[in-house]
């Protein structure tokens, strides 16, 4: 094998091909960069391995996908593209706030926000950078307190098999690439579960993947939404691959130069009694002056996992791994945007109080927690003199922060916590679904030891329980939930 340190252009790859001489190329290995290299890369004449070219653009083009989504009459959230300021706010007005926006083949949700108004969507608009009818901004209808699931499939032009599917801590609308989530999924119905996975194989079919293929989806309200369809490998297929047992990457290579799913017999351990939890780690101890508010553009620089026989042992596993411990006692100190001032919150808040944690909040959600019957202590926000929070920060006197920022830009006083509670070890929270799961951890761990096993130990424990096919009817998805629940829980 040879090894080249060279910039990822077209430039480049096209030197090294005349070089090697190879007999193909994947593209499908390297995220979203090699991706627009296909086409080009195609037309000097070389081969792409796997996914063509034309499938890469049909899943990339939002026109083109928006069509095939209709054909196939699989839903996705309203949309439209614009090229300047009144087509956007008229777009806006028409799929109805709040929008996703962002600019069109973008990295990483990189420029991507929540716009709530036109006013909102007028200072984006403003702030963005070479719209024009060739890049024109990308409006989407956001959809608020909806559930994301990621699926990682291969696919060799005839068949699927889904490599597993992953459920979302946090809410639709924080980065994928941020977001803790789940395998198995934590909180589906087998009439869900069996939509997800037929809405996989008729995209992968449609779009003639042929190696892998990444699908993110959002659930609101009972419908699923898919949000977008990557015909490459994703973040998740090391996470799923070490999850399962089942070598996605090296499954896919082998599609792409010919082989077929049948002929490599691939088949997964549907009574498996384990679950994985992906966390992201953060630089924010290196950079305690970044933003700490997670949306829609990544900010994360690393992943970890967690695996144990249940949800809550995972989660404190993996939120270990990621640096920061969950406490087991001590102080909880609170501080909810307004629009997180309703019973959902109070539930989260009231199960920390249950396992026996103080609570200190800042005055305006002191006075909601008060109302909902929540004993706490008000504590002086950082700019509000002494003995405020930052110095209970200081002092060691809080052990967990929930701190939920409140529309696009964060307060100084949340800068100031967010940067107290990194220089001091404090685990900081900012979304009520990953509280939520927090005090559900809390309370799995302290009524058990955390044990360790070897990964390859949870892989022959599933192979004990006898290879399966995927399921497909609504019974298969019945039984597979139903066992799901028998344990994750």
């Amino acid at each position: 094998d040879k090894l080249y340190f060279e910039p990822l252009t077209f430039e480049d790859v096209l030197n090294i091909c005349e070089q090697e001489q190879p007999e193909g190329v994947i593209v499908a290995f390297g995220g979203q960069t090699p991706l627009k290299l296909a086409k080009p890369l195609e037309a000097r004449g070389i081969r792409i391995l796997g996914t063509s070219p034309e499938g890469i653009d049909l899943a990339e083009d939002r026109k083109r996908f928006g069509k095939l989504l209709d054909d196939l009459k699989i839903p996705c959230p309203d949309y439209g593209t614009a090229s300047d300021l009144t087509t956007a706010l008229e777009v806006a007005r028409r799929v109805g706030y709040p929008v996703l926006v962002r600019p069109s083949y973008v990295l990483g949700g990189r420029a991507m926000e929540i716009c709530y108004n036109d006013k909102g969507l007028t200072e984006y608009m403003r702030k963005a950078v070479n719209v024009s009818p060739d890049h024109p901004v990308l409006i989407d209808r956001f959809l608020e307190d909806a559930y994301e699931f990621d699926v990682d499939a291969v696919c060799d032009g005839t068949d699927v098999f889904i490599g597993g599917v992953m459920q979302h801590i946090e809410e639709a609308g924080i980065h994928s690439g941020d977001s803790a989530c789940v395998l198995p999924p934590y909180a589906v119905t087998p009439p869900q579960l069996q939509t997800l996975m037929q809405y996989t194989r008729r995209l992968a079919l449609a779009l003639k993947v042929v190696g892998l293929v990444n699908i993110q989806y959002a659930m609101q309200e009972g419908v699923i939404y898919v949000l977008e369809v990557n015909p490459r490998a994703s973040r998740t297929v090391p996470f799923v691959s070490k999850s399962t047992g089942i070598p996605l990457a090296k499954v896919a290579a082998k599609l792409m130069v010919g082989r077929t799913l049948k002929e490599l017999d691939i088949k997964g351990y549907g009574w498996a009694k384990h679950v994985s939890l992906k966390e992201s780690v953060f630089p924010f101890s290196k950079f305690p002056s970044a933003r700490h508010f997670l949306g829609p553009e990544m900010r994360s620089t690393g992943e970890v996992m967690g695996i144990s026989d249940s949800f809550g042992v995972s989660f404190a596993k993996a939120s270990m791994a990621a640096g920061s411990t969950l406490p087991r006692e001590g102080t909880v100190f609170a501080s909810l945007n307004d629009n997180d001032k309703n019973d959902r919150a109070a539930n989260v808040v009231k199960n920390f109080v249950r396992l026996g944690f103080n609570i200190i909040a800042t005055e305006g959600t002191s006075k909601f927690l008060t109302k909902q019957g929540i004993r706490n202590r008000p504590v002086l926000k950082a700019s509000e003199g002494t003995l405020n929070i930052i110095d209970v920060i200081r002092n060691g006197w809080v052990q967990l922060i929930i701190n939920t920022p409140l529309g696009q830009v964060s307060r100084e006083d949340e800068h100031a916590i967010g940067r107290a509670a990194y220089e001091h070890k404090v685990t900081y929270i900012t979304t009520l679904s990953a509280a939520a799961s927090a005090a559900k951890s809390i309370e799995q761990t302290r009524k058990r030891q955390l044990s360790v096993m070897s990964i390859q130990e949870y892989h022959e424990l599933a192979r004990q329980g006898g290879r399966t096919e995927q399921p497909e009817s609504l019974e298969d998805c019945i039984r597979g939930v139903e066992y799901i629940r028998s344990f994750q829980m």
